[in-house]
Parts: structure tokens; sequence; C-alpha cells
């Protein structure tokens, strides 16, 4: 999936129904005018998130179109901007992680208020005077299993390896180059990681977070 954001106060999500819903996030936060913009994004499995991940961007995302890509597959969810992977939330289901790949999902855009949690923890709000806010895209692209009639068009397939015959993003993961730049962009502009706030998780950090 890729999509074109010119907008900055922005969620774009894959999203299912229902209590125990599935979610994949990218959310841009508001901001005070000069402040960095923060990218948000979050992986909902079961109807349990609370795995955020935020960064700083190295341009400002508001001057031109820019590509924000994600890739979900069985075995893992990749957050890319611009062809350069900023996360990766592996399946680890044998750690007993739950991961989404059950429920089918749909792809929402919105704009919405959230000026409680979003901009400095709360503390700046929304600017109604600056209404209407607008977001436009170009060149969407999607390419995904379909579901129909309870049924994956991708499980109709016999195995993953005839599976990527046409979708070579089923069993796609990230080579070594890919992996370097994942670990430049966590080193130099992730912000806040779920994984490392321990003070969040008083009973211990997620299973995910111990894996390296």
């Amino acid at each position: 999936m890729v999509v074109y954001i010119f907008i900055y106060i922005l969620d774009l999500q894959l999203s299912s129904k229902g209590s125990t819903w599935d979610e994949i996030d990218f959310e841009f936060l508001g901001n005070l005018s000069g402040d960095p913009y923060i990218l948000h994004t979050n992986v909902f499995s079961q109807g349990k998130g609370n795995r955020e991940q935020q960064f700083y961007l190295w341009f400002d995302p508001t001057a031109d179109f820019h590509t924000y890509s994600i890739l979900w597959n069985p075995q893992r969810i990749i957050f890319s901007v611009d062809g350069t992977p900023i996360r990766e939330f592996k399946n680890m289901e044998s750690l007993g992680v739950p991961f989404p790949k059950n429920q089918p999902m749909r792809i929402y855009s919105s704009l919405w208020n959230a000026d409680d949690w979003a901009t400095r923890g709360g503390l700046v709000k929304t600017d109604w005077t600056q209404a209407p806010f607008t977001a436009s895209y170009r060149n969407f692209n999607a390419d995904a299993c379909v579901w129909s009639n309870g049924a994956s068009s991708c499980k109709s397939n016999t195995s993953p390896s005839s599976a990527s015959t046409n979708r070579a993003w089923f069993s796609q993961e990230m080579d070594s180059a890919k992996q370097q730049r994942l670990q430049w962009v966590q080193k130099n502009y992730m912000i806040y990681n779920y994984c490392n706030d321990a003070k969040r998780f008083p009973q211990g950090l997620p299973p995910e977070c111990n894996m390296s």
C-alpha cells in the first residue's frame, strides 16, 4: 500500500471491525509552528494496542508529496517512508504475541481532533480558526488479498511460495541494506519506543520487546 500525504494532521490506518479488532496506524500529530512533525505508528492485534513508536522525519512533510507505505504479510509489518523502512513488527505468535493476520481489514483515512493527547501530551489544543483542514492524496496504490464470501484470495494458494508468484510482498522481508536503513532511522529519528518505557509496563515489558 502506498499513500502520498500533503497534510500533517492525519490518521491513516488499516483496521478490522469488532471488539477484538486488528489495526495498523500511521498518524501525523499536530505541532506548534517551527516544531518538528511527529509521525506516530501503532499496531493493534485482537483489540490490544499500546505498541507506539514515534519518529521525527528528515524532511518537512508539508512541503511536498511523499510516499508512506505499509507492507503487511503473515510474517511481518514494515512501515516505510519514501522507501526507507522506519519500523518492523514481526510475527511472534510463538511467544504468545497476537499478530494481525486472520481478520480482513479496510483502509481508512481521517482528520480528527486528538488535542487531548497528541500535541505535547494534550497541552496544545486545536486552533479551529485555521479550519477547514484538508488532506490530499496522489497516485494511491494498493496490492492486497481480496476477502470475499468469508475467504481470502491468498488462501486459495497451497503455500506462501505459490502465493508469492503473483504477490511478491506476501513473503517479502528486508535485505541487509534495508536493515541498515532501518537501524539508521531508529538511531537518529526515533523519539519514542514503547519497548523502552518501563514505567508504562510495571509488570514487565511486552514479550516482543525482549527480542533483538
